[in-house]
């Protein structure tokens, strides 16, 4: 008698269908008439954009949302954030420790490929720290945003406040306020502290956190040097992000500083605080206190570095991340210095991470660049705007040259599909090089040197 073979799913399709699953439903709901603020559904491709931009917290957007949708409509909008934010199997597994059922082997699994993590102890108190820890920083950010929006909205600026902090902890860059972003509080220094300070520790990485906290914990009052003692990852992810968001700002206020269609009109305050926050928001945030269309030419190009680098790794940003991009440099410059080993910080990167930061950047750029071909092939505008929207799409940014709306049918489906790749292709590419080992026992191919560069 032969054996039925049991179909099972690997934790890359689980994890590629649970994102999948969640747009599809959502699409659904916002294609219904609830979901529209007057009352009639609009065309389905987009609420399917919606629902994908949402979901890969990206932030373009092809209807102005605080007119569009419903309160409903907007619900369904802020739970999608929160989802593709956290991540499906997180909360999935969150809602099975609420019911006090305990984490099997498949869903440790399933945790530890869908953040990355090295280990499979102590997964369980990984995700209440999370959820926990997502929720307290939103709830400050709320409140904080709540002394802004509710003098000027009334008790609509309550729910404005909750969607903001979400939207902004979540690294999406879809608000309600209006169709121009954050532009009418670009000189406000509380909305900019508050929304930088929510896309930082969004985008910063959860394990950053923890290894932060743990370093302070076991602090003595005599040995307070919390750098040295945290681990590699933390040490390059920290680094990292301060040099990219405080030189991108100096590009910025350097490229801007005359332009007087962004800051060449403000004062010194408040050229830096836009400055500043332009090359915190590029890092795959989406809100805008700035028309990106209004840029320079050079103030575009750093703009894209900055998206296409990214956030951290294991945190709610995009981008191939910073700890990718350090890696390939530190590869880079122990080749060019014939070094045997790429090193930082007194450490040794090794081998297997080199070979994954060139895997995922490979990955995400040819993701980019076919978006960029098939845009350009179905759409009629500047070649610098498309360029603009795909790298903003691939890296699940949501910043935009005013482009996103005036898309086809069939150029929103190019950017949807860009999207959910941009969102879930590193996340893809990292389960399946850390699952799959090459069998030692193989017999390998003769090796050949070959000419490069």
């Amino acid at each position: 008698m032969v054996r039925k073979r049991k179909f099972t799913l690997s934790t890359t399709q689980i994890i590629l269908l649970s994102f999948l699953v969640t747009i599809l439903i959502g699409s659904v709901l916002l294609a219904l008439p609830i979901s529209s603020a007057d009352g009639k559904a609009i065309p389905y491709v987009d609420a399917l954009f919606t629902a994908t931009t949402s979901t890969c917290v990206t932030g373009l957007v092809t209807v102005p949302t605080f007119s569009t949708w419903s309160i409903f409509g907007q619900i369904v909008i802020l739970i999608l954030i929160q989802i593709g934010g956290i991540g499906v199997i997180a909360i999935m597994s969150g809602f099975m420790l609420l019911l006090n059922r305990k984490m099997g082997l498949g869903n440790r699994l399933l945790i530890q490929d869908a953040f990355n993590l090295n280990t499979l102890s102590g997964l369980a108190k990984f995700v209440k720290n999370i959820l926990l820890g997502t929720l307290t920083v939103e709830g400050v950010g709320a409140l904080l945003y709540m002394l802004v929006f509710v003098p000027a909205f009334g008790a609509r600026g309550i729910w404005i406040s909750v969607f903001n902090s979400v939207s902004a902890f979540c690294n999406a860059g879809i608000d309600i306020i209006g169709e121009s972003s954050l532009c009418a509080y670009a000189t406000n220094p509380l909305v900019n502290i508050v929304t930088a300070s929510l896309i930082i520790l969004g985008g910063i990485g959860y394990i950053v956190w923890w290894d932060v906290f743990r370093v302070i914990k076991s602090r003595t009052p005599r040995n307070r040097r919390v750098f040295r003692h945290l681990t590699l990852h933390s040490k390059i992810a920290i680094v990292s992000t301060l040099c990219l968001i405080f030189g991108g700002a100096l590009l910025i206020f350097v490229f801007e500083y005359n332009n007087p269609q962004t800051i060449g009109d403000m004062n010194l305050f408040d050229k830096l605080q836009v400055s500043l926050f332009q090359s915190i928001t590029t890092r795959t945030a989406g809100f805008a206190t700035v028309p990106q269309e209004n840029l320079t030419g050079a103030s575009t190009v750093v703009s894209l570095v900055l998206m296409f680098i990214g956030g951290s790794p294991v945190g709610t940003a995009g981008g191939v991340k910073t700890v990718t991009i350090v890696v390939l440099l530190c590869s880079a410059l122990a080749t060019i210095r014939n070094k045997t080993g790429a090193t930082i910080f007194q450490r040794r990167i090794s081998g297997g991470s080199i070979r994954k930061a060139v895997a995922v950047v490979a990955t995400f750029s040819a993701v980019m660049l076919t978006s960029i071909i098939l845009l350009a092939a179905v759409t009629d505008a500047p070649v610098i705007d498309i360029v603009y929207e795909s790298v903003s799409a691939t890296a699940t940014v949501g910043l935009s040259k005013n482009l996103t709306a005036s898309l086809s049918a069939l150029g929103k489906c190019i950017i949807i599909v860009t999207m959910y790749f941009g969102r879930v292709g590193p996340i893809s590419l990292a389960v399946a090089l850390g699952s799959k080992k090459e069998n030692q026992n193989v017999i390998s191919e003769p090796t050949e040197d070959i000419s490069i560069g």
